[in-house]
């Protein structure tokens, strides 16, 4: 592989007018869009790795992406003003760049990821756009209970849809409810998740599984008992986009950046889960 130097950048964006994170032909994504603005200020075609890509609708506080420039390249401090002016989109910011430290991936050296997801009771001010109204009441109480039972490392095939050759095993480290205060008026809980990784459309599930529980439409064990379906199953709702929220990306220190790569490409089994069960027992 040529030289390279790598750059790392840390990006927000605002999902609801983005058809998701990748790139796709004829449709506004923030890869596309991001991209198109790096081809420009490098005058060659760039492609951007990303930590973790989000669904249309999805939101980002804490993303992060990288791409790797030509031998000899110097770092602008003005490359996120200048991508930003390029972009000419309120939706989406280049929030910084740096040159990223040796065996730095922005997606496979990562050791976590951290999302929220919010729901209102009450009407939400149209102009803020991270939250999904929820008319009807929740029992809080059973939807934490409910949180805590789906923590471990665990193979989430049930909440996840499929892809060819991928693993659905994860390790949820931490999944929680709270009652949060906003700027605005009512009543706003958040679900608060962390993991190694997350596979598509598994947050959004796992939410929609706890505000089933919430509403009594489903019971604590039937709930628990999804961790041993090994397909996708019904009985809960695939929460909206627009509540959730890529919060932060984790990353080791830099000497353990290129052997967290390599642990992370390495494809989980049956019995890794299996393992893990015989260690917390």
């Amino acid at each position: 592989m040529p030289a390279c130097v790598r750059i790392r950048l840390d990006i927000a964006y605002d999902g609801t007018d983005f058809s998701g994170w990748a790139r796709q032909p004829g449709l506004r994504t923030c890869q596309g869009l991001l991209e198109s603005a790096l081809s420009t200020v490098l005058q060659r075609e760039v492609t951007v790795t990303v930590a973790g890509r989000t669904d249309a609708g999805v939101h980002a506080t804490g993303q992060v992406a990288h791409f790797d420039a030509p031998e000899g390249f110097v770092l602008d401090p003005r490359l996120p003003q200048r991508l930003n002016s390029l972009m000419r989109a309120s939706d989406i910011a280049v929030l910084a760049a740096s040159v990223a430290p040796e065996g730095f991936d922005a997606r496979f050296s990562a050791v976590s990821r951290s999302y929220r997801y919010r729901l209102q009771f009450e009407a939400p001010n149209p102009l803020v756009r991270d939250r999904t109204f929820w008319p009807r009441p929740l029992d809080v109480g059973a939807m934490q209970r409910a949180a805590e039972a789906l923590i471990g490392l665990n193979d989430f095939a049930a909440f996840c849809k499929p892809r060819e050759g991928a693993t659905t095993i994860r390790h949820l480290r931490e999944f929680s409810w709270h009652e949060v205060e906003t700027d605005g008026p009512g009543r706003v809980l958040e679900a608060r998740l962390l993991a190694d990784a997350f596979c598509h459309s598994m947050v959004r599930s796992l939410v929609g599984a706890c505000v089933a529980v919430g509403e009594g439409r489903m019971n604590l064990a039937k709930a628990e008992s999804l961790l041993s379906e090994r397909k996708r199953v019904g009985g809960f709702t695939l929460m909206p986009p627009q509540g959730l929220v890529l919060h932060a990306v984790g990353y080791p220190p830099e000497g353990e950046l290129e052997a967290q790569s390599r642990r992370a490409r390495a494809k989980r089994s049956e019995e890794d889960v299996q393992s893990a069960a015989r260690y917390d027992a």
